[in-house]
């Protein structure tokens, strides 16, 4: 019996000597808890305080260099500058106070980075260039106005805008683009859409947004080497005849400059 008992505890005990390294085993390596990753949300856009929205309003072209001629013989300088101011004006009744009016001079080219060095001084929020349009040589025909020869094309009227995707924001740009078309669309306007067409040659464009007019034109200085959203308006053809008229009046530019202040305020709104 006495023998019997000691080969049991012998047993027992190199039992336990077995289970023991088991059991150190799994406290030693408890099962690991997956840990969470709580994604942080995305930081919203900052609100647009409107009076320090700074806007640079581009007046296109220079005394200088000024553009197209329009059917009456008018440099495109001209009507740039009055739209501008008026879009300026209205800006800044609407609470943007930081609007800046930009008038450069000089030749075209050297201009161009006038305008660009200028906005880029100015930490410009929103870079907007304001021009007219005309269309290639090749498909002006020529007239008489007040006893002097001028040239003139009909085939095509209205507006367009421009971004370029070079520009650091161009999906910004593109969305105030969107905006002012759609504003002027609202209006009655149509946007020229003869862009895409191969009469056009070298100033032919890719169409971005075929319901509002928006086009993508990459090389261009303002737009590509501004650091700010930019977009450029050609308001309307001068080289059409009625459509100049209608550039010309007081209606249409309050027309267009309230369409613009109207998507900035959108735009402004949605940042």
């Amino acid at each position: 019996m006495g023998q019997s008992r000691g080969i049991v505890a012998i047993l027992l005990v190199s039992l336990v000597a077995l289970l023991l390294p088991s059991i150190d085993a799994g406290r030693a390596a408890p099962a690991r808890k997956v840990a969470k990753v709580r994604l942080k949300p995305s930081p919203a856009l900052a609100k647009c305080e409107t009076p320090k929205f700074r806007i640079v309003v581009d007046v296109g072209h220079t005394p200088d260099s000024y553009g197209a001629l329009s059917a009456r013989n008018d440099p495109e300088f001209g009507f740039n500058f009055r739209l501008a101011r008026l879009i300026t004006t209205k800006l800044k009744s609407e609470g943007f106070a930081a609007t800046r009016l930009l008038v450069t001079d000089g030749k075209a080219r050297p201009s161009l980075f006038k305008r660009v060095g200028s906005a880029n001084e100015a930490h410009a929020d929103l870079f907007l260039s304001v021009h007219h349009d005309s269309v290639p040589d090749k498909l002006l025909e020529t007239w008489e106005f007040d006893g002097a020869n001028s040239y003139f094309s009909d085939r095509f009227s209205g507006h367009s805008l421009f971004v370029s995707e070079r520009n650091p924001h161009f999906t910004t740009s593109l969305k105030l683009a969107r905006l002012i078309g759609r504003r002027l669309k609202e209006q009655g306007l149509h946007y020229a859409s003869q862009y895409t067409l191969p009469v056009m040659g070298r100033y032919r464009r890719q169409l971005l947004d075929k319901d509002v007019g928006v086009y993508r034109y990459d090389g261009l200085v303002v737009l590509s080497r501004t650091r700010s959203a930019a977009v450029l308006l050609e308001a309307g053809s001068i080289i059409n005849r009625d459509e100049e008229m209608e550039m010309n009046s007081a209606e249409r530019q309050e027309l267009i400059a309230g369409a613009v202040a109207a998507a900035v305020g959108e735009f402004c709104e949605r940042r």
